[in-house]
């Protein structure tokens, strides 16, 4: 029997373990070439999961084994479908293909005065401080007094976090070099962040929060006063436990006196960003109830240097590949692309910016099944290529793939940087460096 052929593109969780689960589950052979457009592979794991976690990060250790353990499995870097490959291509050459993209854009707030320097999505932030090559070394300047953190996700929490480490503990991570500087220089001593709706609906972890209060750099401050339950909060209160165990760990905040830490971290809900004041550059944000939108009155306004909005991520429309606009991901029955035969979705590009890293295994599952279910199917109907044609086709565009062994060198370079400054990796943010120490592979 011949091999099915699988191109999954991205690398990130969801991609990873579409390729781990198709070598697991097919009782026949499996080809599965992963296409990442940045020359590391592991996406969010790399450059979106808080580099102060490490234990999550360390997923990427079961993420290499497939590489590096499933001969059928092929990374493939550096390579950006719709610019090196078409999906029409990939249709050409593999017997089903996998979109497992994510979600790269950013939620808008639609609020007067957004596009104010100093104004950012959080994703960029926080792209910036992981090192990631699309984001220059400068993108960031942490001067003034106050930052903003909008929304109330585990992500708003990373980055509020980040505002307020020390030198020594950033030390203690993989960011770059100059981003340990330029958070050693950062001027910020507070960083507001605000729930548009009330604490019983703040979207972060418990145990997220439980991590705030114990970072040692920083006051947390929960004023009790928003702690005061409108009907609706005490009604979803009181039929979620999740709600219930964070509004005790609030309580427990706004219960204890700070401490007159060198930094705080304040917390205020039911409040909306009417306008982002400023010329050039922001320099306050207006704030009004989120749960009286008609109130006239005047709006609390709250002088900031640093504004990141943290509302929610979003798909990318795919050439050739039906998008729902509402909800930015590409509409799908049991992971089946609708209308496009043989291909597949998994990840946020199929269910939007929802879950943990763990989420996407059983996301990824459901579209591995369909595939195994459609093998016969797509193997007769599809003309699938091989290795070799797909090898050539890049090489004659010139395209610089970064394979699993070219990654390798890119982490023992790493390693080494890390090494010669104490530290046990740093990363390399530039991609041309990326693509030299590639090139050192053996």
């Amino acid at each position: 029997m011949s091999a099915l052929r699988v191109a999954v593109v991205g690398s990130g969780p969801s991609g990873a373990y579409c390729a781990q689960l198709l070598t697991e589950e097919a009782g026949f052979p499996v080809e599965v070439d992963v296409f990442e457009r940045l020359p590391a592979p592991f996406g969010l794991v790399r450059y979106g999961v808080a580099p102060d976690h490490p234990r999550i990060k360390s997923i990427t250790t079961s993420f290499s084994e497939v590489f590096e353990d499933s001969p059928g499995v092929r990374f493939l870097g550096n390579v950006e479908v719709g610019r090196d490959i078409s999906l029409e291509e990939l249709r050409e050459h593999y017997h089903a293909v996998v979109f497992a993209s994510g979600a790269p854009l950013d939620r808008r707030l639609g609020v007067p005065g957004e596009d104010l320097d100093g104004v950012s999505a959080v994703r960029e932030f926080v792209s910036w401080y992981q090192g990631h090559p699309d984001l220059a070394p400068d993108a960031f300047t942490l001067t003034g007094d106050r930052a903003i953190v909008i929304g109330v996700g585990n992500v708003a929490l990373d980055a509020a976090r980040m505002l307020v480490r020390s030198t020594e503990e950033l030390r203690r991570t993989d960011v770059p070099e100059h981003i340990v500087d330029a958070f050693a220089a950062s001027t910020i001593r507070e960083v507001v962040v605000v729930g548009r709706r009330g604490p019983a609906f703040a979207k972060f972890t418990n145990k997220e929060f439980i991590e705030l209060l114990e970072v040692e750099t920083a006051d947390v401050i929960v004023d009790p006063a928003d702690l005061q339950l409108d009907p609706v909060q005490q009604a979803h209160a009181d039929g979620s436990p999740t709600a219930r165990r964070l509004l005790a760990s609030f309580q427990k905040a706004a219960d204890r006196a700070p401490e007159g830490r060198d930094r705080t971290i304040r917390f205020v809900f039911d409040r909306s960003p009417v306008e982002f004041v400023g010329d050039a550059a922001v320099s306050a944000v207006r704030l009004g109830r989120t749960s009286d939108p008609d109130d006239d009155g005047p709006h609390e306004s709250v002088e900031a240097q640093l504004v990141l909005r943290s509302v929610g991520y979003a798909g990318k429309a795919l050439d050739g590949l039906p998008f729902d606009v509402v909800t930015a991901t590409v509409p799908h029955v049991d992971s089946r692309a609708v209308g496009v035969p043989g291909v597949y979705v998994a990840g946020w590009i199929k269910r939007g910016p929802t879950g943990v890293v763990g989420t996407n295994r059983g996301c990824a599952l459901e579209a591995v099944t369909s595939i195994l279910a459609d093998a016969d199917e797509l193997r007769s109907a599809g003309t699938a290529t091989s290795a070799t044609e797909v090898d050539g086709l890049l090489d004659s565009r010139g395209v610089r793939v970064v394979d699993w062994l070219s990654w390798r060198a890119i982490d023992e370079a790493e390693r080494a940087a890390g090494e010669a400054v104490g530290r046990e990796r740093v990363k390399l943010h530039d991609r041309d460096e990326l693509l030299r120490a590639a090139g050192r592979a053996g």
